[in-house]
């Protein structure tokens, strides 16, 4: 991964035309460092549409997208379930890759990912790329800087009723490998693990509020379907770097709230929704009687930062920052949290996340560098 390989701008290719597409499309599509050559799907259809909506030249089947030689990366925007037999499918055809959350379903898929991937010569990154936003960013700069101390602990809540009532097919997000743990939870979890390095170990309790829900919108409105996974998880972390975290992700909740907090010896950090990328970013410190706002500096781009951030790398031989090691240790505290919630005690874990640095000030995605 240090050496640097060809020039110009990155040919890239989407697979999967579903909800999530148009926001990668969109912010893909205003990067002169990337060029979206195609986009797939199951249906072929839906593929052809996304692509005549933004301007791609090429929409078809996933074998058609793999086969094009100018695709260097693919974007893997599948559901849960498809992403490691895409990944595995793209690198076997020679092309990067660039998933969606969760890397894989299982910690032992996601390393035979990042496994071959390596065996190939080839990079391998994955979603969320939000902690490459303003607003985390200039987290991670205020709490490298001192601004609040020594860190010393964390709150992180995301809560609210649940996909159902807005999402006109949510069934798989309550299907194993989703549920908010895996669906929600790697916001916050890479958020925090960018932050402070990677957790050691955890424990955690889980439940099922109900066994069915029914779809609220859409032309399935009124469905019934099975909740398969918990759908409220409380979990306490314990960072390497000593840091404890509180982590609560619930579709249970009628209070939508969306909150991480990370105390240290000097103040408290109030940080944005880490599933977006701008602000607010507040501080308030001993003895002050309310917050005050930090300045948010850095992009607000959009999902496909990362894809960008991986282009890049792929160009100059530079590490990418959302990378499939960093994926990994998130896929494997997932995984772990769920085990210790039926364990009922603490669980280590194993993977050690990569030191994740800071994206430059003049890191501009607007900006053509790659000629």
């Amino acid at each position: 991964m240090t050496n640097g390989s060809g020039s110009g701008p990155v040919g890239v290719a989407l697979v999967g035309a579903g909800v999530i597409s148009t926001q990668y499309l969109t912010a893909l599509s205003t990067f002169p460092d990337v060029r979206v050559l195609a986009v797939a799907d199951l249906d072929v259809e839906r593929a052809r549409a996304q692509a005549a909506a933004h301007g791609v030249p090429h929409a078809g089947d996933v074998a058609s997208a793999l086969a094009i030689p100018e695709v260097e990366i693919v974007v893997n925007l599948t559901i849960p379930a498809a992403h490691a037999e895409i990944a595995s499918a793209a690198l076997e055809a020679g092309k990067h890759v660039y998933g969606e959350k969760p890397l894989a379903l299982a910690p032992s898929d996601g390393a035979k990912i990042l496994a071959q991937a390596q065996s190939l010569g080839l990079r391998v990154g994955s979603a969320p790329d939000t902690f490459l936003g303003a607003g985390l960013q200039s987290a991670a700069r205020a709490v490298a800087s001192g601004l609040i101390g020594e860190p010393v602990s964390a709150v992180a809540v995301t809560q609210g009723p649940g996909p159902e009532s807005w999402h006109p097919s949510p069934e798989f997000l309550f299907q194993y490998g989703a549920g908010p743990l895996f669906d929600i939870g790697p916001y916050y979890l890479t958020a925090l693990v960018a932050l402070f390095g990677p957790v050691v170990r955890v424990a955690a309790s889980a439940r099922q509020a109900r066994t069915h829900r029914v779809i609220g919108s859409g032309p399935k409105a009124g469905t019934e379907f099975a909740v398969e996974v918990p759908t409220h998880v409380h979990a306490l972390l314990d960072f390497a770097a000593g840091p404890s975290t509180s982590a609560t992700f619930s579709f249970d909740s009628s209070v939508p709230r969306r909150m991480i907090e990370v105390t240290g010896t000097e103040g408290t950090l109030s940080l944005p929704d880490p599933n977006t990328f701008e602000g607010p970013l507040q501080i308030r410190g001993f003895g002050d009687e309310d917050w005050r706002d930090l300045p948010v500096e850095g992009t607000t781009a959009g999902r496909g930062i990362g894809v960008l951030d991986m282009a890049r790398g792929i160009r100059s031989g530079a590490p990418h920052r959302a990378s499939g090691e960093l994926a990994q240790h998130v896929l494997e505290l997932m995984a772990t949290v769920t085990d210790s919630a039926e364990r009922h005690g603490f669980v280590e874990l194993e993977s050690r996340a990569p030191e994740v640095e800071t994206l430059p000030d003049d890191w501009d995605p607007v900006a053509a560098t790659l000629t």
